[in-house]
């Protein structure tokens, strides 16, 4: 029996527009799905103290991170009529402004595909071991409360 393979969520630095286009673009051919969810999440240029984040660098527990992701995966796969789930999570440096998180959920109607792309959103902000150390434009820095 072989062992089941993980996917692996992450991506080294800011997710590009145009792998978020193409992801949706190949989405076409299915022609059950009737509605996506897509959450995409950006690093803000948050001013803290009287500094502004310039960047934020994301690193993780890869090894448990994606056994819990996998998790999440079966769990909302599970609850909800989905068609497909794909997620994306940068690490290392990712600018302000950049995208740092893209969530991707079909199903043949809207709501699952809603539903089911927050509850991933949430719980993988919740329970994941990925942190981020936002960089001021003045080089110092800090670890980010994961909110």
């Amino acid at each position: 029996m072989s062992e089941k393979k993980i996917k692996n969520i992450f991506v080294e630095g800011p997710i590009a527009p145009g792998f978020i286009s193409t992801s949706i673009s190949k989405h076409s051919a299915k022609t059950n799905i009737g509605g996506h969810s897509i959450f995409l999440g950006q690093v803000r240029a948050d001013e803290i103290e009287g500094k502004l984040v310039a960047a934020i660098d994301y690193t993780a527990f890869e090894e448990v991170a994606l056994k819990q992701m996998d998790e999440i995966r079966e769990a909302v796969f599970a609850k909800y009529p989905l068609t497909c789930m794909h997620v994306y999570q940068s690490l290392g440096l990712v600018k302000a402004g950049e995208i740092c998180l893209f969530v991707f959920t079909s199903s043949a109607h809207r709501k699952p595909a809603i539903d089911a792309c927050e509850e991933v959103v949430e719980r993988l902000k919740a329970e994941l071991p990925i942190w981020g150390k936002e960089v001021f434009e003045d080089g110092t820095h800090q670890w980010k409360e994961n909110k």
